[in-house]
């Protein structure tokens, strides 16, 4: 990199850089896109092995994180992408949820949760008073649909892992949302089901989590939106008890079905 580009990079805010494959031809196409050509568009962002990733990524600010995901090919799902979805709400929330990949719509729109299973979140924010404009993030363990919306494989989730882990650290929920087994799973490092994580107070790197069913989920199987609304209650109280007087995650009850 030239002192040029490295002094246009730092008026822009977006140092230290990360490594594309063919830097000259990713400078051009972001900064200059009239004048990228279409081989540029095959360079990507790339993953370094530890620590050096994990060192890069953990200083990157939201934006810059967004831009390294949208050019990342650490995995083939990036092979049959058509946008990444990285996440969508309040920066500043309180409140995180989080699924487990993109499906069609959230492929073709680039936004979390806008399909049916959309809806059914939106509406089950709005049961306890939230939305994801305000007080409320939305992401995925994975930036990237699966093919025929397949569960992500470990190989899929360890490659997004250290996008989520940084972008859970800029955001600083006070209380996590896994919908989902897969979800919940990757986040607590668990092989656990989703009966027996649901109804417990879990703790993800001193952040209170609570596992509920996916959305999606519930659309098949409409008889079990009366547990994800005790889920729901659950974690409203929980919020409830860190705002009016925080606790230890041993000091907060655990709900019951």
């Amino acid at each position: 990199m030239n002192n040029r580009r490295r002094q246009i990079l730092k008026e822009l805010n977006l140092l230290p850089a990360w490594y594309f494959r063919s830097g000259a031809s990713h400078f051009n196409q972001l900064f200059h896109p009239e004048s990228a050509k279409s081989e540029d568009i095959t360079s990507s962002f790339t993953l370094k092995k530890e620590p050096e990733q994990s060192n890069e990524i953990n200083q990157m600010n939201l934006d810059q994180l967004r831009l390294a995901v949208s050019h990342c090919t650490a995995c083939s799902l990036s092979k049959t992408r058509t946008h990444t979805v990285f996440g969508t709400g309040d920066e500043n929330a309180g409140w995180l949820f989080v699924g487990e990949g993109p499906g069609a719509r959230e492929d073709e729109t680039g936004e979390p949760f806008v399909g049916q299973a959309g809806k059914l979140l939106d509406q089950m924010l709005s049961a306890i008073q939230l939305n994801r404009e305000h007080l409320v993030y939305i992401t995925n363990i994975v930036k990237c649909r699966p093919p025929n919306n397949r569960n992500p494989s470990t190989h899929e989730a360890k490659q997004c892992e250290p996008f989520l882990t940084r972008q859970i650290a800029l955001i600083k929920p006070r209380i996590i949302i896994a919908l989902g087994k897969v979800a919940a799973q990757n986040l607590l490092k668990c092989d656990s089901s989703i009966s027996g994580l649901r109804g417990k107070l879990h703790d993800y790197s001193g952040i209170p989590l609570i596992v509920t069913y996916h959305p999606a989920y519930l659309l098949r199987a409409l008889p079990e939106k009366a547990k994800a609304w005790k889920d729901l209650c659950f974690a409203q109280s929980v919020m409830k008890s860190l705002i009016q007087n925080p606790l230890s995650l041993d000091d907060t009850s655990q709900s019951t079905d």
